[in-house]
Order: C-alpha cells, then structure tokens, then sequence
C-alpha cells in the first residue's frame, strides 16, 4: 500500500477491524518510511454490476456518484459522514441481493431514499427532488404531502 502523503510503497497494519455492516475491513497503516498513519478499506469483490440509465444508456455501478448525491442532499443537514456511508452499504447490499447484473437507475434511487427517509426527511426531500425532478411546486408538495401522510 502506497503511502498517501510520501508514497513510499510500505507500510504495516496497526489495527485492522471489521466496519459496522462486516461488509468491509477497516486497517489502520503506519508509513515504514514517514510514520505518518493512515486508514485504508478492504472490501469484497463482487460482480460488477451495470446502471442502466433513463435514456437506456449503461455504466458501472459507482460507489462515489451514489455517496456524493447523498452528500448534497444532506449538505448543512445534521446527518453524518457514518450515517451517509452506511445508507450506501444499505443499498449496496440490496443490490447484490437481487443477483442482477444490471440495475435500473430508478432501482438504484428508490432504495436511496427508502434509506433517507428514516435518516433525514429534509434530505429525503431533496434527494426526491433531484431524483424525481420535480417539474414545478405541485410535484414538490405531493411529496411533500405524503410524507406527512405516512406519520
């Protein structure tokens, strides 16, 4: 493992556990070089699976884009690094369940916000919002509407 702040290509393992869902391996590494210490994750690899996008076009699944659009979502929300990666593990999890090599973005969006919602619904909302595109005020108000319907 590459050293992140001399990229020396050695380093030991200080602490290794498992994260909250046993789904990764966290390892706390020392630079053998610098000393400096540094996190790295170890995770499964499991069969690539396949985002089929609105316009029927294909990309891989990506871990970064489905955790920065929560980020946004949550943005000035008080909904932590933790909680954001985990409703990511959440969905991850649910779609190595369904043992489809190709998902539906929609798929992939339902879950996201089947996971928000009990996180934070003011995130929730925006997530909708973007996810849904809500194309004026009434759209944003049924959402709106029904989550306050299902308390």
């Amino acid at each position: 493992m590459k050293c992140p702040y001399c990229s020396y290509d050695d380093s030991k393992v200080v602490d290794s556990r498992p994260t909250d869902e046993g789904e990764r391996i966290r390892r706390r590494r020392e630079c053998t070089r610098c000393a400096k210490r540094f996190t790295t994750y170890e995770i499964i690899e499991t069969t690539p699976v396949m985002i089929i996008k609105r316009d029927n076009s294909r990309e891989p699944y990506s871990r970064e884009k489905l955790t920065n659009g929560i980020l946004r979502a949550c943005e000035k929300r008080p909904v932590s690094l933790d909680d954001i990666d985990k409703i990511v593990d959440k969905v991850e999890a649910k779609i190595q369940s369904t043992m489809d090599r190709e998902v539906s973005s929609k798929v992939v969006g339902e879950y996201t916000m089947e996971f928000l919602k009990n996180v934070d619904e003011v995130a929730y909302v925006r997530f909708a919002s973007v996810y849904r595109q809500f194309k004026d005020i009434h759209s944003f108000m049924e959402e709106l509407n029904k989550l306050i319907s299902e308390k």
